[in-house]
């Protein structure tokens, strides 16, 4: 996530530069052919290409819409997590009294956090972080899901056996919910804690368990394809069609002017044409990269900061003084 001031304008150039080395392919042969072929039959009419560019406009906008929901949606259940850990943390800490006990259930949930994260940043096939325009991006940041070895991460909360216990599930972030569940309902039995405790407990474990399904929501189901293709055939049909619906609109520019421009005035239909053209794709570029919140791009949900915010505020509830360092920005650029 970018906290930054804004994005330098150089680095936007930079990102969408492909995008418009093809535009200005595009808006350099039909003057081509128009002005030095002469082949004048190739002009479309501008009101078609407007038509097109309104109804482009409304689905591009509504794409962006719906991803930016999708991101906010991200950013919503992580918050939840995070107020859910502290709530939990809190009353693990007041209603037992083995510290050992305590310390147990919260080194697993800092488990349970690395489990949840390391599989947000999993790669799916629709997701664009490893696209080669975004994957530029990632040298002025890295992501710690991928410098760090899974195994390696969690041997820091939970012991050897514990880890191989679930090395082999599907899940593991489920796997570690159902034990820290078999923990509580152990103390229960034992009355280490009494029926009402248990039940605020249970109460707040399922709210873990609904959090981490929203955020496998987000993650497993992509932004629907019908919407994405249709948004990407419209902006390509009004990027081809938007420098023949100019030509003849610049043609006649040249009863207007005088001097050295004077019958070259068609030669600005390619910078107005890139000019308008990249302002469609660049937006398509940015829904595109706001679809997926958690896949690890410079606009994602800082999760493994968040994480890390979680297990510093609960290792404090603990007691503890040897704190992890904070996640800090790099380049502006949460992880």
């Amino acid at each position: 996530m970018h906290i930054g001031k804004s994005y330098k304008f150089s680095a936007f150039l930079f990102w969408t530069r492909k995008k418009i080395y093809a535009l200005i392919i595009l808006g350099i042969i039909p003057v081509i052919l128009y002005h030095l072929l002469g082949i004048k039959w190739l002009v479309v009419p501008w009101t078609v290409v407007s038509l097109l560019g309104t109804a482009t406009a409304f689905i591009v906008g509504f794409k962006n819409t719906q991803t930016y929901s999708r991101t906010w949606d991200g950013h919503t259940v992580w918050t939840n997590i995070s107020n859910s850990s502290k709530a939990w943390g809190i009353m693990c800490r007041d209603y037992f009294q083995d510290e050992g006990f305590i310390r147990k259930l919260f080194y697993r949930h800092f488990a349970f956090l690395t489990a949840l994260r390391y599989h947000m940043r999993e790669n799916r096939i629709w997701e664009v972080a490893d696209a080669r325009y975004n994957a530029e991006y990632q040298q002025y940041y890295s992501i710690p899901e991928r410098q760090q070895a899974f195994e390696d991460e969690m041997l820091k909360y939970i012991p050897k056996e514990e880890l191989a216990n679930i090395s082999g599930m599907q899940n593991k972030a489920t796997q570690l919910l159902v034990l820290q569940n078999q923990a509580m309902k152990k103390a229960y039995d034992g009355e280490v804690i009494q029926l009402a405790q248990f039940i605020e407990m249970q109460r707040m474990h399922n709210n873990f368990i609904i959090q981490q399904g929203q955020c496998e929501s987000i993650k497993e189901t992509p932004y629907p394809r019908q919407y994405s293709i249709i948004n990407t055939i419209f902006v390509r049909m009004f990027c081809s069609l938007l420098p023949f619906g100019m030509l003849q609109e610049f043609d006649k520019l040249n009863d207007m002017v005088t001097g050295v421009m004077k019958g070259h005035m068609i030669w600005l239909v390619v910078p107005f044409s890139v000019l308008i053209s990249w302002m469609y794709t660049s937006l398509e570029q940015v829904g595109e990269s706001t679809e997926n919140p958690f896949e690890g791009s410079s606009n994602d949900v800082p999760i493994s900061q968040i994480c890390r915010a979680i297990e510093i505020d609960l290792r404090e509830i603990l007691g503890e003084t040897a704190l992890p360092a904070p996640i800090k920005a790099q380049n502006d650029i949460l992880v």
